[in-house]
């Protein structure tokens, strides 16, 4: 009885509570202003008004009323939306005095019906979170006449570009920027961003970006590219527009460019040519060689590791046709643009030829210093100056063919062709001294080599909708060939010296290098999936691949001068390496609500063989590989949502790292391969949160990652007391590598003033294992930061923008305990823009550097560089403009490196752009539908 009572007593509470909680409501009707239509269907949304979160949703009746019921007492915000009107915003409070809020009928006004004499000021929504999108709404920033898409990308929460048009999202570098879905003029993105007006532009999506196959069966492979996407409004999809800009200055810079875009509904054909020798265009686009080496890992200031990787060429040729602003860069490039679609979107075309030459001239001097194990003063420095001379030609062609075979099936088609001549010259002069400046040892170097490369790469998609729904085959092949041809000149001159500095012996060497590489690739991967109910479907797959390497390593020793016949066995090599391939999986798919969830796993058979031509020796390795993955994702609202997952994926040596031939170029640091190489294991998880707020413009992106390799690939470095190296790479059996990253970006828009306000807080760190002198070192760094940007438009105005913080590093390295490589720093930027009268306009942006002294290096570097320009505008659209810029004011951009790795401190000097001044005129013709846009 006493049980039943107390029963009785608590059910009656939760009653009078739950009644109490619903006592406190909304209600009201939407209706057409003028027609007196009922709305159905309309949005109707309740938020918190000190945080502007989602509380309560709900969509009218067929009458056009509602009511929202359940919101207890509190200050609330009524957000009420529908297709073609304004939206209504209305801010009430519920308390006990007032339990529910009658707003009676709402007359909504259609945004083509407000009067001009009206001002209807209203929250426009600039960001949605769709999936795993985030689209920004252009209407929501400012679009400055004439300008492009960068000036655009710049306002975005969670984007930077820096000025020379990189662009960062979420911590990650876009590397495609899209039209309307499809790739325009292929690899190079500021062809997009500093060409297309910002005032053409609807939408931009931010997403990352998977591989077509990925993207139809819903299974994530682990290729993604972190993309931009350009959505045009559509009255700006027919006519023409482009540019045409040349400049002049002092000390020889010169510039040009010409653009021309015609867009018809769906037909875009594109050409451009550019040239100059300031560095600022035309020099983003590379392909990456699958046959590249790792090397020792090294540390920047910033924390950041990377790999100090050579070539597939012996090491005479490190020019990859990049500008990297070391030297002055000459460069002419152009291309041809045109995709379309036809036959009700079945047919499409996309395709691309470019074509360009780069050559960079500069010196450079380097300093080192190597702390081998022992006592303090078993250090070795060495001091390098260089000149060089690099030059590569390159074209490419590429088409992607598109056909809607029937309603359930599709066929993609791919190729690509690549053609790339360099040509490169290498003078320098080094010596090598101990810590009591007695001389070790001093080397003169001359390198030359011209290489001739072909890549052509192939690949067809088949997708296929079976009866069922849900149930799919697709298969995906990828053929392609890289061939590369080189021919080259080594003179080294090596002088070794006793401890009291006197000669002790000399190395001359004048030899003939050639190298032909070539290398096969093939893959296949067909999957299969099958609903096993309305939320759960489960994806096989099978792949089958090889790889096929050869590589024909030759150095000639010269009978007489000028005649390179003689073999020389101990540098030269054939090396064979195949790998074939035999790969299943399983994956499975569950989403229900808003909620997916995916997880799986591959296993591949791997075979390798490797066969030295010349010796007659080879190997032979047959092992299993395991893939899994794992991915979690939850849709929170259509403006938040939450992404985490898991990855394991295994990593090959590569063919240099394998093979057993000695690298000679550089007689003090000579490389050997280890065909004893096994592949190492990485482990990876990853996450994301990001969330906006509509009405206060509110934006918060959180995302990090984390990963451990096992079994990874070290470099060995063995130094001799007369300062000479020789570098292998070796697996870490019992050791495990790992790095983590984690960002936090914030903005918000403080209405009072007008003023953006964005923040980023960022951490990194690594553990990374090398060999010195057959010595495990163990090296650590952990890199933290942060950075404030402030920013404040006013259309026809002005535009400023800045932004800083500080950063530090800590970094150690186990065979040198008392040697830290600790160290603070701080960066900034900024860049304004005021409009005067007479259409002039002045303009300045620039970057602050600091690096404070450490352990390490003594000296602290900063630098300080401003840019700055005045122009008119001309005619009636503002759209001729003549400007004079400077470059440099301050004549501070230095061309100076420095990075600590396990036992190595090495200080870069190169010759650089510096201080010029230009005159240059821009002419933008737009002829595009629709006209300006209405204000």
């Amino acid at each position: 009885m006493k049980f039943t009572i107390t029963a009785l007593v608590l059910l009656c509470l939760c009653s009078f509570s739950t009644f109490a909680q619903n006592s406190y409501s909304v209600k009201g009707a939407s209706v057409d202003s003028v027609a007196n239509i009922k709305l159905v269907n309309t949005s109707i949304s309740v938020l918190n008004a000190k945080d502007s979160t989602l509380r309560k949703f709900t969509r009218a009746a067929a009458n056009g009323s509602f009511t929202i019921n359940g919101l207890g007492k509190g200050k609330f915000i009524l957000l009420v939306t529908y297709p073609g009107y304004a939206d209504y915003v209305e801010n009430f409070t519920l308390d006990s005095a007032k339990t529910t809020h009658n707003v009676g009928n709402i007359n909504m006004n259609l945004k083509s019906r407000l009067l001009n004499e009206v001002l209807i000021k209203g929250t426009v929504a600039a960001i949605k979170i769709k999936g795993d999108t985030t689209e920004f709404n252009a209407k929501a920033y400012t679009i400055q006449p004439n300008s492009k898409v960068e000036d655009l990308l710049k306002q975005l929460p969670g984007i930077q570009v820096d000025k020379d048009g990189k662009i960062t999202a979420q911590g990650q570098t876009v590397q495609k920027v899209l039209v309307d879905g499809e790739e325009f003029f292929g690899d190079d993105p500021t062809l997009v961003t500093k060409n297309i007006r910002g005032d053409m532009v609807d939408k931009v999506q931010l997403y990352d970006k998977k591989s077509d196959q990925a993207a139809f069966t819903g299974i994530d492979d682990g290729q993604k590219t972190k993309t931009i996407n350009i959505k045009l409004k559509e009255d700006k999809k027919n006519g023409y527009f482009g540019k045409l800009d040349a400049g002049i200055g002092t000390d020889g810079y010169y510039q040009g460019q010409g653009l021309y875009n015609k867009f018809k509904g769906k037909k875009k054909f594109s050409v451009y040519g550019t040239v100059g020798n300031t560095g600022k265009t035309g020099l983003g686009w590379q392909d990456n060689n699958k046959l590249g080496t790792g090397g020792g890992i090294q540390f920047g200031d910033d924390g950041n590791a990377f790999f100090d990787g050579g070539s597939n060429d012996g090491g005479l040729d490190s020019f990859n046709g990049m500008y990297d602003k070391q030297g002055i860069p000459k460069a002419y490039t152009g291309g041809v643009h045109y995709d379309n679609k036809w036959n009700n979107d079945k047919n499409s075309l996309n395709t691309n030829y470019k074509a360009g030459s780069l050559e960079v001239d500069g010196t450079r001097n380097n300093k080192q210093q190597q702390n081998l194990p022992g006592d303090s003063t078993n250090i070795i420095k060495s001091n390098t100056d260089q000149t060089f001379n690099n030059y590569m030609f390159r074209q490419k062609l590429d088409a992607t063919y598109t056909v809607k075979l029937d309603t359930t099936s599709t066929l993609k088609v791919s190729v690509d062709g690549t053609i790339k001549n360099s040509d490169t010259h290498t003078t320098s002069n080094a010596e090598s001294r101990r810590i009591d400046s007695t001389l070790i040892n001093t080397n003169s170097r001359t390198l030359s080599n011209k290489v001739d490369q072909q890549l052509f790469n192939a690949s067809a998609l088949y997708t296929k909708k079976l009866k069922k729904t849900g149930r799919t085959l697709s298969l995906n092949v990828i053929a392609g060939v890289t061939e590369s041809k080189a021919r080259g000149f080594l003179k080294s001159d090596l002088e070794i010296f006793n401890t009291d500095g006197t000669p002790k012996s000399s190395e001359i060497v004048d030899q003939l290098k050639t190298d032909n590489t070539k290398t096969s690739r093939f893959s296949s991967n067909l999957t299969y999936t099958e609903p096993l109910s309305k939320a759960l479907s489960v994806i096989f797959n099978y792949g089958f691949s090889t790889n096929n390497s050869n590589a024909d390593r030759k150095s000639f020793d010269q009978s007489a001068p000028g005649n390179y016949n003689l073999l020389n066995d101990s540098l030269s090599n054939h090396y064979v390496f195949d790998q074939t391939s035999n790969q299943g999986g399983i994956n499975f798919n569950y989403k229900k609500g808003k909620s997916t969830l995916r997880f799986g796993t591959r296993v591949a058979n791997i075979d390798y063989k490797q066969v030295d031509e010349i010796t007659g020796l080879s190997g032979h390795r047959n092992f299993t590989n395991w893939s899994p993955q794992a991915n979690f994702q939850y849709k929170i609202s259509n403006y938040s949502g939450l992404n985490f997952g898991y990855y394991g994926n295994q990593t090959q040596p590569t063919i240099d790292q394998l093979q057993p031939i000695r690298v000679n170029t550089d007689p003090v640091n000579q490389t050997i391969g280890n065909p004893n190489l096994k592949p190492s294991f990485t482990n990876g998880f990853y996450g994301y949160y990001n969330m906006y707020k509509v009405i206060s413009d509110q934006s918060i992106w959180l995302n990090g990652s984390y990963n451990f390799t096992t079994n990874p690939i070290v470099s060995n470095v063995v130094t001799d007391k007369e300062g000479r190296s020789i570098i292998q790479s070796v697996n870490l059996n019992d050791k495990q590598q790992s790095n983590y990253n984690f960002g936090l970006d914030m903005s918000r828009k403080l209405s009072v003033i007008g003023l953006n306000i964005n923040a980023r807080l960022n951490t990194g760190g690594n553990i990374y294992y090398s060999m010195v002198n057959n010595e495990l070192n163990k090296t650590k760094s952990n890199t933290y930061g942060g950075t404030i940007g402030l920013s404040k438009y006013k259309e026809k105005k002005y535009t400023i923008y800045i932004s800083g913080g500080p950063n530090y590093t800590v970094g150690q390295a186990s065979l040198q305990p008392d040697r830290n490589n600790n160290g603070r720093g701080f960066n900034a930027d900024y860049y304004l823009s005021i409009f005067l009268p007479g259409k002039i306009e002045i303009g300045s942006d620039g970057q602050y550097q600091y690096t404070a002294a450490t352990q390490s290096f003594d000296n602290a570097f900063r630098q300080t560089i401003i840019n700055a320009r005045i122009s008119r505008a001309f005619f009636k659209g503002d759209n001729l403009k003549a400007s004079i810029s400077g470059n440099d004011l301050l004549n501070q951009n230095q061309g100076f490196t420095r990075s600590a790795s396990s036992n190595l401190i090495t200080e870069n000097r190169y010759t650089t752009i510096r201080r010029y001044f230009m005159l240059s005129v821009t002419w933008d013709f737009n002829g595009m539908g629709g006209g300006a846009p209405k204000k």
